[in-house]
Parts: C-alpha cells; sequence; structure tokens
C-alpha cells in the first residue's frame, strides 16, 4: 500500500482527475487509484466518504486531504523537488504558473461546450463566439510557449504546465479542431506519452 492514495473520476470524462494524476506517473511517484464512476446516484456520497469538497480529484496523504488539482500538483512538486515539476528560473516559472491559472479558472466556453469525452468523436468544425475565442488562446499560448523555451513540451520539459492542457489535447482530438503545426505537434507529443496512453487504456475500459 502506498502513502499516497489519488481520488479520480471516470477516466473517460473526468479531465480534472487527469492532471495530478498525469503528473504523478510522469514522475514515477507510486500511489494507491481510488476510482469514483460519475454520474451515478451514489456518486456525491461515495467521493464526500473521501473528500470534504465532494469532487474529484483528492490526494489523501499522511490523514490530510488535498482536494484540488493544482494544489495536488503543486504540494507534489514541493516533495519531490529533484523532478523539477517547475520550471528552475524564476522568470519562467511565472510565465508557467500564469498559464495555469489561466487554464485553471478560465475557458469556460471550451469546458461548457467540449465536455472532455476520451473516446467520443464529434463535430465541431464551426467555432465561434466565445468557444473560438477559447480555442485560439488555446492555441497561441501553446505556440508561444514552445517557441519560446524550444519545446518538445510547454516550457522546454515536462511541467506542471503540460498536466493542465493534456485534457485539452483530448477536447481537440475529440472534437476535431482544426489545428496549426505548432498545436499538432505538441497535442501528439502528449498523446505520445505512455502515461497518458494509461489513462486511454482506462478509459476505454
Amino acid at each position: 500500500m502506498s502513502e499516497f492514495s489519488l481520488l479520480i473520476g471516470t477516466k473517460n470524462l473526468s479531465s480534472w482527475s487527469l492532471r495530478p494524476w498525469l503528473l504523478m506517473k510522469y514522475a514515477g511517484i507510486e500511489f494507491d487509484e481510488i476510482l469514483i464512476h460519475l454520474d451515478q446516484e451514489d456518486t456525491s456520497k461515495n467521493i464526500l466518504a473521501h473528500s470534504p469538497a465532494g469532487k474529484v480529484p483528492a490526494l489523501k496523504h499522511k490523514g490530510r486531504v488535498i482536494w484540488d488539482s493544482l494544489a495536488i500538483c503543486e504540494y507534489i512538486a514541493e516533495l519531490y523537488p529533484e523532478n523539477i515539476l517547475w520550471p528552475a528560473d524564476p522568470l519562467t516559472r511565472a510565465h508557467a504558473r500564469s498559464v495555469c491559472a489561466e487554464m485553471h479558472s478560465g475557458f469556460m466556453a471550451l469546458r461548457n461546450e467540449m465536455p472532455m469525452n476520451c473516446q467520443g468523436v464529434f463535430d465541431y468544425k464551426d467555432l465561434t463566439g466565445d468557444l473560438a475565442s477559447d480555442v485560439d488562446r488555446i492555441k497561441e499560448i501553446w505556440r508561444d510557449c514552445r517557441e519560446k523555451y524550444h519545446g518538445p513540451f510547454l516550457f522546454g520539459q515536462f511541467t506542471i504546465a503540460d498536466c493542465m492542457f493534456a485534457p485539452v489535447v483530448f477536447r481537440f482530438r475529440s472534437y476535431q479542431v482544426a489545428m496549426d503545426e505548432a498545436a499538432q505537434q505538441y497535442s501528439d507529443t502528449i498523446l505520445s506519452l505512455p502515461a497518458i496512453q494509461e489513462w486511454l487504456d482506462g478509459a476505454k475500459k
């Protein structure tokens, strides 16, 4: 039994669960996975048995519960500084934290109109309004970061920022969003990760 337990939702649907799960898998940190099936009559009761917020994900460690995706990622980064899960340079780290915060609190049209469904294939070729703005802004972030820090990830090496944007890669694929070369290359980089393939295998089940 691991010292960490990570409470997650249905892998096909839970974008917030993917973020800390991916970070811990990529960093090679062992944890016990507690899977809660979403959209069931007993979902809320089952989550509340582990987390006071009543939402997934939640990390259980040393008798405490951390119940926010970004907070979990920050906590893991502090516990394992040798993994360099944030950029080492302060200005670059501030940039990474900025795009993470933007993802964490924004892009509501994308969330509402393109919910994550790893196995689904949908037709969203005509993007308009706030959804189009969200998609364009995400592509801009990917392009700017990869050009500035020389890829293949957003800040050169893999960081928390990649965990925050990984669910968007699934969304763009499922909703067949047209991508420029930079966005396609970044999507391919994320999709090629063994941990992402493991998540997809779980989603199929």
